[in-house]
């Protein structure tokens, strides 16, 4: 059973207490990479005891991993007001995976409150729970003069090779966490499987077409500017073994935007968008189908 952990003055959806809605069992350990590779060494995943089923009792229509972006000393951008992305990106995973339980879905947190966990590990779960798709939410942020104009939605999966310069900011700015000194699950292969997760062109091929389907319900429901989808080098999408995609909801900078983006209706069209995404990535394709 999963208890969420509110944060003061934000809205809360209605995420029912059940096997449905997860997170996981290393929240508030000293070593969560320890604990992850012992659960894969014992054959099964986090937060499960020996010979215990993790899957309810009927079997779910698809299992989706949700990632809030940063958390605990993790603050990502910061905007006007003192807006949080680390906040926001909470608040939105939790009213999205209310909407994907309500399609079937078991979903699985990364994080239920404002704690820190390591991008290497946030992958690594979706692996470990046998997810059908992996969605990372953050903010968008623009230093100095730029923060005045930059707004809209960007939607982003996996690549060697960043589209543009603007997506390669993007992915240097999101991979910081990693750079400040996280630990790795294996530290003597940092990211040296990327690229052979990259050779998987069934993977990138689908992680596209999912990035495409939640991408064009972002912008159709919000009326965002359309920032296109991009690709880019993203730590935390990287060793992923199913569809992944990272989604820059707006603009945390811009002072309009970060209003909307802090208000708990808006954050329910965004939440409707991806799992609108989500839904029209699955009627497509058979590959999140069990």
């Amino acid at each position: 059973m999963v208890i969420s952990l509110p944060l003061p003055g934000w809205g809360e959806p209605d995420l029912t207490q059940d096997e449905t809605v997860r997170t996981p069992s290393w929240q508030g350990l000293s070593d969560p990479a320890a604990i992850l590779a012992a659960s894969l060494r014992a054959g099964r995943a986090p937060g499960t005891r020996k010979g215990e089923r993790r899957r309810p009792a009927s079997e779910p229509a698809f299992v989706v991993v949700l990632d809030p972006g940063h958390g605990g000393d993790k603050e990502g951008a910061i905007g006007p007001g003192g807006v949080r992305e680390k906040e926001v990106a909470l608040q939105i995973a939790r009213r999205v995976g209310a909407r994907l339980k309500k399609q079937g879905g078991r979903v699985v947190l990364t994080r239920t409150g404002d704690v820190s966990v390591p991008l290497a590990l946030r992958a690594a779960l979706a692996n470990a729970e046998r997810a059908d798709l992996f969605v990372s939410i953050h903010l968008n942020a623009m230093p100095g003069t730029a923060r005045a104009h930059a707004h809209g939605v960007e939607t982003y999966f996996l690549s060697a090779d960043a589209s543009d310069a603007s997506a390669t900011a993007v992915a240097a700015r999101e991979n910081a966490d990693r750079l400040a000194g996280e630990a790795e699950i294996d530290p003597s292969d940092p990211v040296s499987g990327i690229l052979q997760d990259l050779a998987d062109t069934d993977a990138l091929a689908e992680s596209s077409r999912l990035a495409y389907a939640v991408h064009e319900q972002l912008v159709r429901r919000l009326g965002a500017e359309d920032r296109g989808v991009k690709q880019a080098l993203f730590y935390v999408l990287a060793g992923a073994r199913m569809p992944a995609v990272l989604l820059e909801v707006g603009f945390v900078s811009h002072v309009a935007e970060s209003r909307k983006l802090a208000s708990a209706a808006y954050q329910e069209q965004v939440a409707q968008a991806v799992a609108d995404g989500v839904a029209a990535w699955r009627a497509a394709t058979k590959h999140a189908r069990r």
